[in-house]
């Protein structure tokens, strides 16, 4: 009996991971994420799925990040109400990231009504806080590299990632089958968080490529880092920093902290980080020492010299300071959240600078300020752009293309295929392709809604 992969979601782009494994009529979803970017994506976490959610039997994460896990409430409303199976770290991480995901939802729809700018009488939100908060009851947590059953007779077993806290790959075992499920692949290199794990034998893999398509510069984020931050200082100017909450806000964090040791940056230059999500993330790392790289001396530092902004009063107040200063705010694509309010203040002003410090979706306000645009669009108006824009290369918490094909060629013997997920068009095709001429691997990029054999 054939065992069978529905791609879902995370094909052609980077969000939106969702994959279905059907065997002798039951099935098991991996990652169950939302859509981010472009409005035609967005409008897919309003579509119902092709499944019904309680013909699900289970679901298996790999990580805490939205685009695998953010459409976990609205699975439970629907109907889900069996396991959700993760690693302890993706379940403290989850329990943060989701009720914060539905109060945003919240937010914007009443913003929307508010300001009567709804085609929809009145907007709703996709889902809430409440919802979140319910589904977390379904969190089922597993010890890393120890095998468990989602279901009688499948096998799943989680092993570091890298990437963030609880990040694993997930060998699941079915019929026969051993199909491997990248997750989100961290860097051997990475500043906070340890390297991945070598993957184990399997017969399908499943690989992300979010960075497909090129190799990270050999600088690292220290070294790229203090320049710009210099020269904000001088100027006396405000960066704005769009971080996400769970892994590039410590990262940050932990480099500011260490430039200020070095005395490469000024000592009293201040640094606020304006996310109650990205405190409470940051707050975790000494309950899971064993999964990064950080000291508690490097956690005690990056907590002296971080100023925490928890209200949103508070983060009002910000703007009532004068520069120079670092805000550190949430999210890192700038698609919602404080750093909207930080970027309407401060981006008109060539003293500032924004500082883009990971992936940015095509489609968001992030990718607009990559690409040099000179106006965004934020609250219904249009705010210019005149801040010097800066993107760093070297604070990915992706794998590179050369580290995907390192990772993939540790495995023992060669899979019999290899589906990349988890890219961009350009950035998936070029993972394929080099694949296929250094591994001489077959590697296949599936689309949306397709299915394939496991």
């Amino acid at each position: 009996m054939e065992t069978r992969i529905t791609f879902l979601g995370g094909t052609g782009t980077v969000t939106g991971s969702k994959y279905l494994v059907r065997h002798a009529n039951q099935s098991v979803l991996i990652d169950c994420g939302l859509f981010q970017g472009y409005k035609l994506l967005r409008l897919r976490n309003w579509q119902p799925l092709p499944i019904a959610p309680h013909q699900i039997d289970a679901v298996v994460l790999t990580h805490a990040h939205l685009d695998h896990s953010g459409y976990l409430p609205l699975l439970a409303r629907d109907g889900y109400q069996r396991p959700i199976h993760t690693t302890a770290g993706t379940r403290d991480l989850c329990a943060i990231l989701l009720p914060d995901s539905g109060h945003l939802q919240e937010e914007d729809a009443a913003f929307l009504n508010r300001h009567q700018l709804s085609r929809h009488a009145p907007a709703l939100p996709l889902y809430t806080r409440l919802d979140a908060q319910r589904c977390l009851k379904q969190f089922q947590v597993h010890p890393l590299h120890r095998p468990f059953e989602p279901l009688p007779g499948w096998r799943a077993t989680f092993s570091p990632a890298g990437h963030i806290l609880g990040a694993a790959s997930v060998l699941l075992e079915v019929g026969g089958r051993r199909i491997l499920f990248s997750g989100d692949l961290g860097r051997p290199d990475d500043l906070v968080m340890n390297p991945p794990d070598a993957p184990p034998q399997a017969d399908t893999v499943l690989v992300e490529s979010t960075y497909g398509d090129r190799t990270h510069p050999t600088e690292d984020l220290l070294s790229e880092l203090a320049p710009a931050l210099q020269r904000v200082a001088a100027r006396g100017g405000v960066a704005v920093v769009p971080v996400f909450a769970v892994g590039r806000a410590q990262a940050l964090l932990h480099a500011i902290a260490q430039l200020k040791v070095q005395h490469a940056i000024p000592h009293g230059l201040p640094v606020f980080l304006d996310s109650p999500m990205a405190i409470s993330a940051t707050g975790l790392l000494p309950q899971h020492m064993d999964e990064h790289r950080l000291s508690p001396h490097d956690l005690h530092a990056m907590g002296r010299g971080t100023t925490m902004v928890q209200t949103p009063d508070e983060s009002k107040s910000l703007a009532r300071l004068h520069g120079p200063m670092v805000i550190l705010s949430a999210s890192g694509m700038a698609t919602g959240g404080r750093v909207l309010h930080h970027l309407a203040l401060y981006a008109g002003d060539h003293r500032n600078m924004v500082i883009l410090t990971g992936y940015q979706a095509p489609g968001t306000r992030g990718a607009r300020l990559a690409e040099g645009e000179k106006s965004l669009r934020i609250h219904g108006q249009d705010v210019p752009v005149r801040a010097e824009v800066v993107q760093l290369a070297s604070a990915s918490a992706h794998a590179d293309a050369p580290q995907i094909v390192d990772w993939l060629r540790a495995m023992p013997h060669a899979p019999e295929r290899v589906y990349v997920v988890h890219g961009d068009l350009g950035a998936a095709d070029a993972l394929r392709q080099r694949i296929a001429r250094t591994l001489h691997w077959q590697a296949l990029t599936p689309e949306h809604g397709s299915t394939g054999l496991a």
